[in-house]
């Protein structure tokens, strides 16, 4: 694994609610204690990541929810934060219960560098500061254009965890965020087109 993580890199979303939670994602104490026997190197550079991608969205779908001009980019900016801390504590738990380290060192994940980048070559920080910078239609735009950028990167993480994992419940969330990012990549395309 060539490739430092930084901690402050733009973080992945899984904003579609769920009526009930799925089984892999009920709480952070629900890791099967079989799997630990059974996950691998890729589980847990996923549940790293992914855990840090997560804190990423959160942090851009809370400015949004404060500083967006459209209710709908508000409505999913509010699905967004609510759909990510229990989807955090699912993978603690499973690091927890597998005893691994909770913040990654270094990883192969597409979608990132060595330097914390996302796909679209910002890191967190530049992300962050130019949409508190901006208001109105022009933030909401921004938002939705950044916040695509790295669904796409969520997406990725997601088919190396199908590729490459081995435990049953990382894979079954893996196969979720893909749906789920598809899903509002699709979303926000469509708020984007009529912005």
């Amino acid at each position: 694994m060539g490739v430092v993580v930084a901690a402050t890199m733009l973080g992945a979303c899984s904003a579609t609610p769920a009526a009930t939670p799925s089984p892999a994602l009920t709480t952070a104490g629900s890791a099967n204690p079989d799997s630990a026997a059974v996950h691998n190197e890729a589980d847990t550079a996923f549940a790293q990541m992914m855990i840090v991608h997560h804190q990423g969205a959160i942090e851009m779908a809370d400015l949004a929810a404060q500083q967006a001009q459209s209710a709908d980019v508000k409505a999913l900016a509010e699905r967004i934060s609510a759909a990510q801390g229990p989807e955090i504590d699912t993978m603690s738990g499973w690091l927890a219960a597998w005893g691994e380290d909770p913040m990654p060192a270094e990883s192969d994940m597409p979608g990132m560098d060595h330097s914390g980048m996302d796909m679209d070559g910002r890191s967190q920080e530049e992300v962050m500061a130019e949409l508190r910078g901006l208001s109105g239609a022009d933030f909401d735009r921004q938002f939705l254009t950044s916040m695509i950028a790295h669904h796409q990167g969520a997406i990725e993480m997601a088919q190396t965890q199908l590729a490459d994992g081995r435990d049953p419940q990382a894979i079954e969330l893996a196969q979720k965020i893909i749906a789920d990012q598809e899903a509002e990549i699709e979303e926000m395309q469509g708020l984007l087109a009529s912005a």
